[in-house]
């Protein structure tokens, strides 16, 4: 009998109806504390009148949570959905908690594309309870509760009334905030992308169920009139050899070459060598930013583009050179899939590698035995190969850098790095920018060694920066519109050796007085090419920064 007592509050059927308030108040007010405390922080939402507009902004949030779920409002259907929203919203509550990042479609693509090395930085104990909080528990409780149920008329009768009801209450309470919200959006972008869970759940359907505005087809050839000018000589069966280092997670600010206090760039400080000071992105994740780097569109237009296209690699293979790719990332994006690769993941050589992660040298170790195997009259030609670093890969900064490069102490060494303090955690970051360096200067001293039988380049440009704390905003992936420069601004970086300054007619002490000149990863598609002789109609010299030292 006392069983029965304790048991039938709990085991009361509940109405599709009041699931979907209960779920919908959960996920709204529970699932948005990061953009509570963050409307809180505003100066313009202080006292009474910012109390005011909050709760009518929650408000809002509830009601649009509730007309989407009452469209699911079924017996069979609800649950199943509100699990997934609960499982949605825990996730991107922690990580807009921990590191201020928000699950766009651009971090969604990101998420999908990371390799298991980098999901597993990732994980800690801190995203299992928030989970289990926000969504394990709710969603136990949400499977345990019955359902009654009501013939399908009157089912889908009250599910569109309950829509409908909701849509005018949002819309009611919209009108009365209208003014200060279309002004606090204007002015403060950022939070339109930190409403949980509409703002992950678009993203989502984005991906998954809504079209994609692109058309299906083949690849677009592009570059394939692509030739090598006469301006290379190949006096004493010299070739070019470019080794493209693509960065990861570098920001500008960072690098004492670009005016950093800290001594970052020990190695490369000894070499001749340029580099650039305004470089911005093409966005803001590697995800996002690899595709367009090697593209010929720039970025404005290969957002917007309605076709996929050959990019800088096959161009290079048009015009006869060999080309190379090797990776110690999460692989290349598909920009590698037409030429020759390799991936270092399944590599284990001594004093480079630990676990299933290598150090960005462990590529050197690789690259002459790879070279070889590239057809020779290609080789003859000449040759670029393109090496994809690790780099300075967050959260786990810590795990980037071998003992000798810590060069800055204490460091952070948890993934949830709003648990350390900011020095620890710029500690840790600045390391790999100087395991970077080491990196760098190893590839600049194997070119020298390449110099009897080739002319040596390289050239460097991260993917996209990264921000480590500041506004109390971490990693990386935020919208471009709202990223701040820590995201955008990259350092580039470039090494000829004088047999390349001699055969491409292009001077280091000219490219030195260019560093400070406001350029973008649009300039790289062509700036390679002018830089390694190629004549085709899609280069256009006016993207090439290297056209302005040309024959100076």
């Amino acid at each position: 009998m006392r069983l029965m007592f304790l048991d039938a509050p709990i085991r009361q059927q509940r109405s599709t109806t009041a699931l979907v308030i209960f779920a919908s108040l959960w996920l709204s007010l529970a699932g948005n504390i990061t953009l509570w405390k963050n409307l809180h922080a505003l100066p313009e939402l202080s006292g009474w009148e910012g109390m005011g507009f909050t709760l009518a902004f929650a408000w809002i949030i509830t009601c649009l949570v509730t007309a989407i779920l009452s469209l699911f409002a079924w017996r069979f259907t609800l649950k199943p959905m509100i699990t997934l929203f609960l499982v949605i919203t825990g996730f991107a509550t922690h990580y807009m908690w921990m590191y201020g990042i928000v699950l766009d479609t651009s971090m969604m693509v990101n998420v999908l594309q990371t390799d298991v090395r980098e999901a597993r930085d990732q994980l800690s104990w801190r995203l299992l309870f928030t989970v289990i909080g926000l969504a394990g528990l709710p969603a136990l409780w949400l499977w345990y509760q019955p359902v009654s149920s009501l013939p399908w008329v009157k089912q889908l009768l009250r599910n569109l009334g309950l829509c409908a009801i909701s849509l005018g209450l949002a819309f009611g309470a919209l009108q009365l905030i209208f003014q200060d919200f279309a002004s606090l959006m204007r002015n403060h972008t950022q939070l339109r992308h930190q409403v949980n869970p509409l703002n992950s759940v678009n993203a989502f359907l984005q991906l998954t169920i809504i079209p994609s505005d692109k058309k299906d087809g083949p690849i677009q050839p592009i570059g394939q009139d692509a030739k090598v000018s006469h301006v290379f000589s190949h006096a004493h069966n010299k070739s070019p050899l470019l080794v493209f280092v693509l960065g990861e997670t570098a920001r500008s600010q960072n690098f004492s070459l670009n005016g950093y206090a800290r001594p970052t760039n020990p190695w490369l400080a000894k070499e001749q060598v340029t580099s650039f000071t305004q470089v911005s992105s093409c966005g803001t994740s590697t995800a996002e930013s690899l595709p367009c780097m090697f593209s010929h569109l720039g970025r404005q237009s290969f957002s917007s583009r309605r076709n996929e296209y050959e990019n800088l690699l096959d161009v290079l293979q048009h015009a006869g050179y060999a080309v190379l790719w090797i990776d110690n990332q999460s692989g290349c994006k598909e920009q590698c899939n037409r030429i020759p690769n390799i991936n270092t993941a399944s590599l284990q050589v001594p004093d480079h590698c630990q676990g299933d992660e290598c150090r960005d040298t462990v590529m050197l170790t690789r690259i002459d035995a790879e070279l070889a195997k590239l057809p020779p009259e290609r080789r003859a030609r000449g040759t670029v190969v393109v090496m994809h670093q690790m780099g300075s890969h967050g959260p786990a900064y810590f795990k980037r850098t071998s003992a000798e490069f810590k060069k800055f102490t204490p460091e952070c060494t948890d993934t949830s790095l709003a648990q350390c303090d900011r020095e620890q955690i710029v500690n840790a970051y600045d390391n790999t920018i100087v395991q970077t360096d080491f990196f760098l200067s190893r590839v600049i001293s194997w070119l020298k060694g390449q110099e009897k039988s080739h002319a040596t380049a390289m050239l460097y440009v991260s993917d996209h920066g990264e921000s480590l704390g500041e506004k109390n905003i971490y990693l990386h992936g935020l919208p471009y519109r709202v990223a701040p420069p820590e995201q955008t601004t990259v350092p580039m970086i470039t090494w000829l050796s004088p047999g390349f300054e001699q055969f491409r007619h292009v001077n280091t002490r000219c490219l030195q007085t260019q560093r400070d000149k406001p350029l973008s990863h649009d300039n790289l598609f062509h700036s390679v090419l002018g830089l390694m002789a190629v004549k085709t109609t899609v280069y256009q010299r006016e993207r090439d920064f290297f056209a302005a030292c040309e024959g100076r």
